[in-house]
C-alpha cells in the first residue's frame, strides 16, 4: 500500500539481514527498545507507513471489508492511522506472533489484542491497551498441526525405531546451520537421523546436499509443505526461537533445542521456553551439537521435557481469534 518498490526493498532487506547480518538485526531491535519514540506518531517510520493509508482506505472500501487483523506492528500502526483519519466501522485487532510485546505495539490503537499467554498480560498493559482489550489466545498456527499423523516416520521415509532430530532455521534458513550440521554429523549414532529443512533458502539446500551426500544419517530438505507430519516424526526439534516455529512445537509437544541465531524479539521467545523447561540451549556450536545428540540418546530426559508442555494452555488460537472477531460489535456512533 505504500509502494511496490518499498515493499520489495523492505522484504529483501529483512531477509538479507536475517540471513547474513543477524548482529545488525539484534542492534536495530535493541535500539528501538531503548528509544520507543522511534515508532511513535511523530516518527519518520510512522510517517513512511502512513503514506499507504489512502490506498488501504480505498482497498477496504472497494472490497467492503468489515474486519482487519494485524500480525505485525507496522500494519497495526497503519490501521491506527487509518482509523484516525476515517473512523471506519471496522473491527480491528492485533495478533502477537512472539512471546513479548514488540516495540511500537503500545503506539497502536485497535479494538482487541490477542497475546500468546496470560503471563504476558502485564507487558501489553498501557493507556491504549487496557485489560479489557487483551485476550490470551495463544499464537495461531495452521490447523494441520492439531492433527496427529499415523506412522509419521515411515511416511517421511525413515525407520520407525530411529531417533529423529529435525533441524530448521525458520522459513528463511537462518543461523549457523552449516557448522552445526558438521558437528552433529560427527556425533550421530547409526540408528539416529538428522533431517535438515532449508525452507526458502535454495542456496543453502544445494550447498548442504553436496556437503552431506556421503552421510546416510543426514537428510537435506528444501521447503517442506507438511511440517505437521515432520514434527510428528521428530523426537527432538533443533530450531531458532521464532514465534511460529516454537508454537508449532508446543502444539506437537516436541522437545526443543533453541539456537540463538537472530535475537531481537526471538530473545524473549528463547527465555520464555527455557524457563518453562520445554527447551534447552547453548551459545557455542560445539555445545549445541553436544546437547542435541545427548538429548536424542536420552529417552527419560526427552520425556521430562515433554511433560513441561502440560503448563501450556491447550488452545486453538486461530479459532479463538475468529470467534472473538465474529462476535465483536463495531461502534458506529
Amino acid at each position: 500500500f505504500v509502494s511496490e518498490k518499498a515493499s520489495d526493498f523492505i522484504s529483501w532487506g529483512h531477509t538479507f539481514v536475517y540471513r547474513k547480518l543477524p548482529g545488525l538485526f539484534r542492534w536495530g531491535y535493541s535500539s528501538v527498545e531503548k528509544h520507543p519514540d522511534t515508532l511513535s506518531e511523530d516518527s519518520k517510520v510512522y510517517a513512511l507507513f502512513s503514506k499507504g493509508v489512502e490506498r488501504l482506505y480505498q482497498y477496504i472500501c472497494e472490497n467492503r471489508y468489515d474486519t482487519v487483523i494485524c500480525v505485525h506492528v507496522f500494519t497495526a500502526l497503519m490501521v491506527t492511522e487509518l482509523q484516525r483519519r476515517y473512523d471506519l466501522p471496522l473491527k480491528t485487532a492485533f495478533a502477537a506472533t512472539d512471546y513479548t510485546c514488540s516495540p511500537g505495539t503500545k503506539d497502536s490503537l485497535l479494538d482487541v489484542y490477542f497475546i500468546p499467554d496470560t503471563g504476558l498480560t502485564g507487558d501489553f498493559l498501557c493507556d491504549s491497551i487496557p485489560q479489557g482489550k487483551i485476550i490470551a489466545s495463544g499464537i495461531p498456527v495452521r490447523q494441520m498441526f492439531y492433527q496427529k499423523a499415523e506412522n509419521p516416520k515411515e511416511r517421511i521415509g525413515i525407520p520407525a525405531d530411529a531417533g529423529h532430530m529435525v533441524m530448521m532455521g525458520g522459513s528463511m534458513g537462518c543461523g549457523p546451520m552449516d557448522d552445526l550440521i558438521e558437528e552433529i554429523g560427527k556425533r550421530l549414532k547409526n540408528d539416529q537421523i538428522l533431517t535438515v529443512i532449508c525452507g526458502t533458502n535454495e542456496n543453502l539446500r544445494q550447498k548442504l546436499e553436496k556437503k552431506c551426500r556421503d552421510n546416510r544419517n543426514i537428510r537435506i530438505e528444501g521447503f517442506v509443505k507438511d511440517m505437521s507430519v515432520m514434527l510428528d516424526s521428530a523426537d527432538l526439534y533443533l530450531t531458532k526461537p521464532g514465534g511460529l516455529s516454537t508454537t508449532e512445537a508446543v502444539v506437537k509437544k516436541v522437545p526443543m533445542v533453541l539456537i540463538d541465531a537472530v535475537a531481537g524479539c526471538e530473545k524473549y521467545n528463547l527465555e520464555w521456553f527455557l524457563s518453562s523447561g520445554a527447551a534447552v540451549s547453548e551459545k557455542e556450536i560445539v555445545d549445541l551439537a553436544e546437547i542435541s545428540t545427548a538429548l536424542l540418546s536420552n529417552h527419560a530426559w526427552l520425556q521430562d521435557m515433554k511433560k513441561a508442555y502440560a503448563a501450556f494452555p491447550q488452545v486453538n488460537a486461530a479459532q479463538i481469534i475468529y470467534e472473538t472477531m465474529d462476535h465483536l460489535t463495531v461502534k458506529t456512533e
